[in-house]
């Protein structure tokens, strides 16, 4: 198959190419003042549209609508419902918003046929009547990273719209087959959205269910008053510095890439357990590093993830952690971490130091933690683990199906893979 090159890809023979300027004119919006604008509801204005609004690589927030009142208004300030919009400033100049694309769709509630848009946003009205505008804003969004390369300014970034609508090409292919590039993706796109929104439930339900759990409020009738509230009159209260030993982790000699042999244990890192890195490597037989085992909770004790807490981890503690080891006798170990996890919030307002700040020493050694008997201890844990293990699996379910969108995105978007070739009841 012969097929055009461009400078971003490649594109099947059969489909047409056109520059982005010349299959639309691009119009900037509004230039409005403060006093203009309003977070709040103005009865006889509209919504407003800005840079707020549009999320960073495509699409608009839900939440992103302001309200404005102008008597400048002119006709071409407003956009309606399906049309295409894109990012034409940014303030992070890390690249991530600069010609992202929107299409304009209005809250329910909203009666009216048209709504203002600000000039740091620019609006697609399209010359040519083959392009799905669904197709346009995903193909834009493919693209997106270009536009960082088309920036001015150094404070504030502003897309050099002419220039980037100048040399950006398009790929227009066969009208049925563009939309059924777009049903593809949408379908990608409507998994990632209901599976996010089913881990955002799973997590509200984790906290409500905590909060009766730790309270004793499911399975108790009788309570009486502590310092700390009602709880079953069955239970005890402790100080943590009674139920626990922590130790402070230290950094160690010399860190390896790989593992020297199976003994060398991983480097317990903030950034290794959240999954953000790749482990280094210790020598176990080292003089005085910390050896977390996976039962111990381990909580960073200094710098801004003061209070964060991860449980499950066998390794060498950093020395930002502490490694946390209960007295399994009275408290057990993931039943203290679903309870540290509610008072989390506590520990991080209590921080100490003005440079990197700190956990107070004092507040956490005398935070005050109710004890249910061990066996129920064990049942808080099932029930919460098993919410826990929901929350991975859709988190996973999430990654893969954000992933596999990339992959479609470029795959789609450039010709590689025909749209005759996926079945939509296969993804999902």
């Amino acid at each position: 198959m012969t097929e055009y090159e461009t400078e971003f890809s490649e594109f099947p023979k059969e489909w047409e190419v056109k520059r982005l300027s010349e299959i639309a004119e691009l119009q900037r919006g509004l230039s409005y003042s403060g006093s203009e604008k309003s977070k709040d509801e103005i009865p006889d204005g509209y919504l407003f549209l800005t840079l707020n609004s549009v999320k960073e690589g495509g699409g608009l927030k839900e939440d992103g609508w302001t309200w404005i009142k102008s008597d400048r208004l002119k006709e071409r300030h407003f956009v309606r419902e399906g049309d295409i919009v894109i990012a034409n400033t940014e303030q992070s100049k890390d690249g991530s918003l600069i010609g992202s694309p929107a299409i304009v769709h209005f809250p329910e509630l909203y009666k009216k046929d048209k709504a203002v848009f600000s000039h740091h946003i620019s609006k697609l009205l399209l010359k040519v009547s083959n392009l799905d505008v669904n197709f346009l804003f995903y193909y834009l969004s493919f693209v997106q990273p270009l536009a960082r390369k088309y920036h001015t300014g150094t404070g504030v970034w502003g897309l050099n719209v002419d220039s980037w609508a100048k040399d950006l090409l398009v790929p227009i292919p066969p009208l049925e087959e563009q939309k059924k590039i777009v049903e593809i993706l949408n379908t990608v796109d409507f998994i990632i959205t209901d599976t996010t929104n089913l881990i955002e439930k799973l997590r509200v339900t984790k906290e409500k269910t905590l909060n009766l759990l730790i309270t004793g409020k499911i399975w108790h009738k009788e309570f009486e008053d502590t310092e700390i509230g009602k709880i079953p009159k069955n239970w005890e209260v402790k100080k943590l510095k009674d139920i626990i030993i922590y130790r402070k982790g230290i950094k160690p000699k010399e860190l390896y890439i790989k593992k020297v042999n199976d003994n060398y244990l991983p480097y317990l890192t903030a950034e290794y357990l959240r999954g953000e890195s790749e482990p280094k490597y210790v020598n176990p037989n080292e003089n005085k590093i910390i050896v977390a085992e996976p039962e111990d909770i381990l909580m960073i004790w200094d710098g801004s993830g003061a209070g964060d807490l991860f449980i499950g981890f066998k390794g060498i503690v950093a020395s930002t952690f502490v490694c946390i080891k209960c007295n399994k006798n009275i408290i057990y170990p993931k039943y203290l971490y679903y309870y540290l996890l509610k008072k989390a919030e506590t520990l991080k307002q209590r921080t100490k130091g003005t440079g990197i700040p700190h956990i107070n020493k004092e507040t956490f050694e005398n935070l005050l933690v109710p004890i249910p008997p061990l066996e129920e201890q064990k049942k808080i844990v099932e029930i919460l683990s098993t919410i826990d293990n929901k929350i991975e699996t859709e988190t996973k379910y999430l990654d893969y199906m954000k992933k596999l969108k990339e992959k479609l995105l470029a795959a789609l978007m450039t010709g590689k893979i025909r749209v005759n070739s996926i079945a939509i009841g296969d993804l999902r």
